[in-house]
């Protein structure tokens, strides 16, 4: 029967993390799921940070201490504090020793299930009002990741070597399971990435901007969209070739990322071609014309090239009701447009008047059967 319930806990640990759509999510289900296959009051993963040197928490689940946070953004120890860890990376593992789980208890060693002592560990529990706990290593692709640690409360029964055996199988399905997330991530990753540049892609332009503008028919929150247009592509493609022509993208690319880092949150994207975009979600309309404006200035400084055309439409400037994701980005193509035709060294907003701010209203934007394909906002109407 003990046999039956530890094969069902394993199948109920596989199918948690089989069913996490994120990495927060799949920490959490290896965590919940070891937690309760050994019948512990907390649990939590950690992952080993190589170049930190340090074993920094994911994630705490089950009866959490005050100082305990259940995804924590700091809680990280120094690896060359637990003796354990460096006995097994540098000792057992090498020398061909299986990534066997151990015991301790707030009491110290007990005999048979591991040797040495680790004094962090024991005064961990004794400060945090646990009796004992079993820690298994986590090896992803055949490399030391990090480790699985669950723990019972003082007066609960004390892991015994078939319980570290356990741990030892439950870590090694949470290996898979996290194998498997960081190959949807990496696939969700490709999907939503311009291959040239590393910018986000159209499609997750498409996505984060039908999302904002949600938000922004929800409660109000301001969505500013940057659209331009670099100039001078064909001309270094035909001149100089295909080659330098990607790096022109490559360097326009890494100035947008510089100008949008200015803008908390912001999303700068290669839409195609000679086309990119910069989305905010928050900062004021004055705030992104500012960095627009620092992106024509940097823009024209590039070697190659002859500047950017860029236009801008956000909900904070006169435009009417903005309902969809499509009109707005229509209005910042339709701007776009304008700073192109009229070679304007500067952005040209939509909604505002005057010599320098030439304004951009919704008759002024290209009709769908106009525009280009390459140009159309495929997001909802």
């Amino acid at each position: 029967m003990a046999d039956d319930k530890r094969l069902q806990d394993v199948v109920a640990l596989a199918q948690g993390m089989a069913a996490a759509h994120t990495p927060r999510e799949s920490w959490r289900a290896a965590a919940l799921g070891a937690c309760r296959a050994l019948d512990g009051g907390f649990a939590a993963l950690s992952v080993w940070e190589r170049e930190l040197g340090r074993l920094r928490v994911l994630v705490n689940v089950g009866e959490r201490a005050p100082d305990e946070l259940e995804f924590p953004d700091d809680e990280a120890y120094p690896v060359h504090q637990f003796a354990e860890i460096t006995e097994f990376l540098h000792e057992q593992w090498a020398a061909g020793g299986a990534p066997n789980a151990w015991v301790e208890t707030a009491e110290g060693p007990r005999e048979g299930l591991r040797s040495g002592y680790c004094h962090q560990r024991v005064a961990a529990l004794r400060r945090r009002g646990r009796g004992c706990c079993v820690v298994a290593p986590v090896v992803l692709h055949g490399r030391a990741w990090g480790e699985l640690y669950v723990a019972r409360p003082v007066g609960a029964a004390v892991f015994d070597r078939g319980d570290a055996d356990f741990a030892t199988v439950l870590a090694a399905v949470a290996a898979a399971g996290l194998a498997q997330t960081e190959r949807l991530e990496e696939a969700r990753r490709l999907a939503f990435t311009d291959a040239l540049t590393g910018l986000a892609n159209r499609r997750c332009v498409d996505m984060r901007l039908d999302e904002a503008v949600e938000r922004h028919r929800a409660d109000g929150t301001v969505v500013s969209l940057v659209v331009c247009d670099l100039n001078g592509l064909k001309r270094v493609n035909d001149t100089h070739g295909h080659a330098v022509g990607d790096r022109l993208l490559e360097r326009f690319g890494s100035v947008l990322s510089l100008c949008g880092a200015m803008l908390p949150g912001a999303l700068v994207a290669r839409l195609g071609g000679d086309e990119f975009c910069l989305l905010a979600v928050g900062p004021p309309a004055g705030d992104v014309v500012k960095v627009a404006d620092e992106l024509c200035r940097r823009a024209a400084e590039l070697e190659l090239g002859e500047g950017v055309a860029c236009g801008v439409a956000s909900t904070e400037e006169a435009l009417g009701p903005v309902r969809s994701a499509r009109r707005l980005f229509r209005l910042a193509d339709a701007a776009q447009y304008r700073a192109k035709a009229e070679r304007s060294a500067r952005p040209v907003v939509a909604g505002r008047e005057g010599p320098d701010d030439p304004v951009v209203r919704l008759a002024d934007t290209p009709s769908d059967e106009g525009t280009p394909e390459r140009r159309r906002f495929r997001g909802r109407g």
